[in-house]
């Protein structure tokens, strides 16, 4: 408390936000030398040809001063295109596309803007931490639904997310393909959402800033290619997970345009306009030729396999992600239960920081035994790590 009031400082909506694990695991991989697998950020950069995309554009003078609040004209049509190529939806870039600061802007301005105090957000659990903090701020319930284990992946119950919705619930917000466990949502699973929806008359906003991380036979399959959900579905893309320039913050939202006008009326008083010469370049990194993508693609999926190979071998159970740049574990094969105990242990027992998954869950008993390692990193850090790891093995 301070000497001015006997009240709490910190809004109590955020009160149980402290400091993120993130911070604390990366601070401890600093002070122990440790390789850092826990957040989730490439160690190398982009293509040369969209860095130096962003040069031009600095040297050129163009977004050096304030870009237009939607975003620019060439970024905004940039990703109408991409939705068409990619998807078969059509999205007029003049009004129902809105550039955003990263995804996380993104999130939060979507919650900000349709979600009012005393509604129901339905998450699938465990969530990317920002969808907590933002319904929160929102005024929001957050209703976890909870993806379990099945047969060597983490699964929806549908009978689960149903049986979820209330009649205060006003928005489903779902991610696909999924951080932490690496679960993508398979056209069934996403249909019934879609029917679900429609039926409860319900919003949507889906995280798919891993669109381009699918692995295996997995298919990324927007929601809003469902049946009535063009109009009820606000869709959240990322530059920074497709081309490995995340401290660029440049996100986007396509939808209605009465969505996303709405979403606009709140991002305007978050950061107004961030990142202007770099969104130049995502237009044309945007327009990179699918080589690109299938290359990136096969990468991540060599590092994947990488990474999962020592995690089995290291006396880890390992579910073997289909898409992003995550892998869960469970730890209890290694006779541990706790995730917090055991990442806070493992700088010193094996040189390697990771993330316990219960972060991510409301009901952390069901996260207890997990935890999450990125291989979003040069190959040879990744077999640093798993030599590193072998030492655990029982």
């Amino acid at each position: 408390m301070t000497a001015m009031t006997s009240r709490p400082v910190l809004n109590r909506r955020l009160a149980e936000f402290g400091t993120t694990i993130f911070a604390e695991m990366s601070a401890l991989a600093l002070t122990t030398g440790s390789i850092n697998l826990g957040q989730g950020f490439p160690d190398t950069d982009g293509p040369e040809e969209i860095r130096e995309a962003a040069v031009r554009a600095l040297r050129d003078g163009r977004g050096n001063q304030y870009p237009p609040g939607p975003g620019v004209p060439e970024l905004r049509t940039a990703v109408a295109a991409h939705q068409e190529r990619f998807y078969g939806l059509g999205y007029d870039p003049d009004r129902e596309v809105l550039v955003t600061a990263g995804a996380t802007e993104a999130i939060a301005a979507s919650l900000l803007a349709l979600v009012e105090p005393g509604d129901e957000v339905i998450a699938l659990e465990p969530y990317y931490d920002s969808y907590a903090a933002s319904i929160a701020m929102a005024g929001g319930t957050r209703v976890p639904v909870t993806l379990r284990p099945h047969e060597g992946s983490f699964r929806l119950d549908l009978d689960e997310l149903r049986d979820a919705v209330t009649p205060r619930t006003r928005l489903l917000l779902v991610n696909t393909p999924h951080n932490p466990t690496g679960t993508v949502l398979t056209r069934a699973e996403l249909a019934e959402i879609a029917k679900l929806a429609v039926e409860r008359d319900l919003l949507v906003v889906t995280d798919e800033v891993y669109e381009h991380l699918v692995f295996d036979d997995a298919e990324h399959l927007p929601l809003a290619t469902f049946p009535g959900m063009r109009e009820r579905t606000v869709s959240i893309g990322s530059a920074g997970k497709t081309f490995s320039f995340t401290g660029w913050k440049v996100g986007w939202v396509t939808s209605t345009a009465e969505l996303v006008t709405a979403v606009r009326s709140a991002k305007q008083f978050l950061t107004y306009v961030a990142s202007g010469p770099f969104q130049y370049a995502v237009a044309d990194a945007l327009r990179m030729p699918d080589s690109y993508f299938e290359e990136f693609r096969a990468d991540m999926r060599a590092k994947r396999d990488l990474l999962a190979g020592g995690l089995e071998q290291a006396g880890f159970k390992v579910f073997r992600s289909a898409g992003t740049y995550f892998i869960t574990t469970d730890i209890r094969p290694l006779s541990e239960s706790d995730g917090f105990a055991f990442c806070r242990s493992l700088p010193e027992r094996a040189g390697v920081v990771a993330i316990p998954n219960a972060v991510f869950y409301d009901h952390r008993e069901h996260g207890a035994p997990f935890v999450r390692f990125a291989f979003c990193k040069r190959t040879g850090v990744l077999e640093e790590a798993a030599s590193r790891l072998k030492t655990l093995a029982p």
